[in-house]
């Protein structure tokens, strides 16, 4: 005969064996880990990919229009440099060189304070905005972030760099720098500027400056040799660090990075500025909107933070191995409330006793010994209560006990209200229904 549980699971049994619960638990984990990165990086799952990109045709290093630097990010990193594109304001601070791509509406005082912050931070880059830029309709071709220019952008920042004037009219066409020149793919609006302290980088074939530094008396001698007249070489001790100024976004956006020599000049602008300072180009997102503030995800795995996240890590990851490895099956518990009279009996009793209200029970007690001893004594029923236990009294002298009388013990008890009392009478009567008993 076969039997009807063979193949299937008994009671007490382990569904899953170890190794299976031990992959389902780290991969849970994993997942879970990665869940919260993901969301403290600001990421989402949508359709169509990773969301939050940044591909939108504005002029920054995430836009990959005419008007955008993702070509000028790209080639840098495929150049060896370390790039970042951030879109924490936190990156404004740190060192190494930092690029600008404000765009035109950008806040004047903000941009001053950022620029005059970054003097003894590191060097800095700030390349005008130029282009008013529309999506391109998908109907003619377009792809996403693709953008046409619609013509010059009105720049009007008072309050930043107000040594400096921009200007913008039809020009040659062709840029210079010491060693290297190429052609603007746009030179019906050449954007340039002048200043007292601005030293030429780049210049037009009219000597009209493209981009420059500033001549702050700092020492920046990336930049002086291939700045096209003298600077004042300052005599302070404090470490300061340049800023370079591009006018003329087509020497360095996408539409410049058409020609050869565009690329060129860009990495050679941004050797020139980092100087011999080691650190990351960071392409600042946030003045064109990109900005994302940190989140209690993103600080949790960030320093000083991150020790404390590493260390409840470990500690959950002790926690499952020793729960893992735990002797034995794991108990099983008692039921609440048992079966049977007995136990229905302790419970009653454990519920009084939690309640503190013992005194109220004593009466009830001297009652139910005083019934079953007239019930086996073969006391006349329907006996007050001072008749039976008086009949009681006499079937103790009959049978000549040597004790108090069953009304006096009663008595006591009914009158008790300390918890001795009540246990020493209780027990006494109920010695005394044994004794009868026999």
């Amino acid at each position: 005969m076969n039997d009807p549980y063979e193949g299937s699971i008994r009671a007490g049994e382990n569904p899953f064996s170890r190794r299976g619960v031990l992959v389902l638990v780290v991969f849970g984990a994993a997942v879970f880990v990665a869940l919260l990165w993901m969301l403290g990086a600001g990421m989402s799952l949508g359709v169509g990919g990773a969301g939050g990109s940044t591909n939108d045709g504005g002029g920054h290093a995430g836009g990959r229009g005419l008007n955008g630097y993702a070509a000028m990010a790209d080639y840098l990193e495929r150049r060896g440099m370390t790039v970042r594109r951030s879109t924490s304001e936190g990156v404004l601070e740190k060192p190494g060189l930092l690029i600008l791509t404000p765009p035109a509406e950008v806040d004047p005082e903000q941009l001053d304070r950022i620029v005059a912050n970054r003097h003894v931070i590191g060097p800095t880059i700030v390349i005008m905005p130029k282009w008013m830029a529309m999506s391109a309709p998908a109907q003619s071709g377009g792809r996403k972030g693709w953008v046409r220019l619609a013509g010059p952008a009105q720049v009007n920042w008072p309050g930043f760099r107000d040594d400096l004037s921009l200007d913008r009219r039809p020009a040659g066409g062709r840029w210079n720098m010491i060693g290297l020149n190429g052609v603007l793919p746009a030179p019906g609006a050449v954007q340039t500027g002048s200043g007292a302290r601005l030293v030429p980088l780049v210049v037009t074939d009219e000597d009209r400056v493209l981009a420059g530094f500033i001549d702050d008396g700092g020492f920046y001698p990336g930049l002086e040799r291939y700045g096209m007249r003298a600077t004042q070489i300052g005599e302070g001790n404090e470490r300061t660090y340049p800023l370079v100024m591009v006018f003329e976004p087509d020497l360095v956006n996408n539409y410049g990075f058409a020609r050869r020599e565009g690329a060129l000049l860009a990495e050679r602008l941004v050797r020139a500025a980092a100087g011999s300072g080691e650190g990351a180009v960071n392409f600042d997102l946030t003045l064109n909107g990109h900005a994302r503030s940190a989140n209690l995800l993103t600080l949790a795995f960030t320093p000083p933070f991150l020790a404390a996240t590493l260390c409840l890590m470990i500690a959950g990851l002790v926690a499952g191995w020793r729960a893992f490895l735990r002797f034995g099956p794991a108990m099983e518990g008692e039921r609440a409330i048992a079966f049977g009279k007995q136990a229905l009996v302790a419970n009653t009793a454990g519920l009084i006793r939690r309640t503190r209200r013992l005194h109220l029970v004593t009466a009830p007690y001297a009652a139910a010994v005083r019934e079953r001893l007239c019930h086996a004594l073969a006391v006349p029923r329907g006996l007050d209560v001072a008749a039976g236990e008086a009949a009681i009294d006499r079937a103790m002298t009959a049978r000549g006990l040597d004790a108090a009388p069953f009304s006096v013990v009663a008595g006591r008890l009914r009158r008790a209200t300390r918890l001795q009392d009540i246990l020493r009478n209780a027990m006494e009567l109920h010695g005394l229904e044994r004794t009868l008993l026999k």
